[in-house]
């Protein structure tokens, strides 16, 4: 099982969110990316959020975790999100890092209605309102695009 930090960025009662096309469908991605080795998960989470956004962040605490497990033949992962204190500079698009065609601000309200990658949008919702009961989530069920 692999494990990857993505950061929870909110701005104007929106989250900041990678957009990638699958066929006919847009998927929205939590920002972050694989611990090269010997990083922490918040070191490889500030990497990731300089290479690919070329923003600078101070990573807070973790808000949720969860595997997605057996997702179309891929390795199974562990998902960390944490929550991102502060960001130097305004996200933009490295296509050197990343395959990404945009970078969406997906509306809080509307987390719950897109496809996500971990699909953990109604965690979020629940965590941003204060009632989500424990930062493991337990397995995330991932819909096949």
């Amino acid at each position: 099982m692999r494990v990857r930090p993505a950061a929870l960025i909110i701005a104007n009662d929106a989250l900041l969110t990678m957009q990638y096309r699958y066929g006919n469908t847009d998927v929205y991605m939590l920002p972050g990316g694989n611990p090269d080795p010997g990083e922490d998960l918040k070191e490889a989470l500030q990497r990731e959020l300089r290479e690919e956004l070329g923003v600078e962040v101070q990573v807070g605490e973790m808000v949720l975790c969860g595997e997605v497990i057996d997702w179309g033949g891929k390795e199974d992962t562990l998902h960390c999100v944490f929550e991102v204190l502060d960001v130097a500079g305004k996200p933009r698009l490295n296509p050197e890092h990343t395959t990404a065609g945009a970078i969406a601000w997906v509306p809080v309200s509307e987390l719950q209605t897109q496809i996500m990658y971990p699909q953990v949008g109604s965690k979020l919702q629940a965590y941003l309102e204060g009632t989500l009961p424990s930062a493991h989530i337990g397995r995330i069920e991932q819909p096949f695009v």
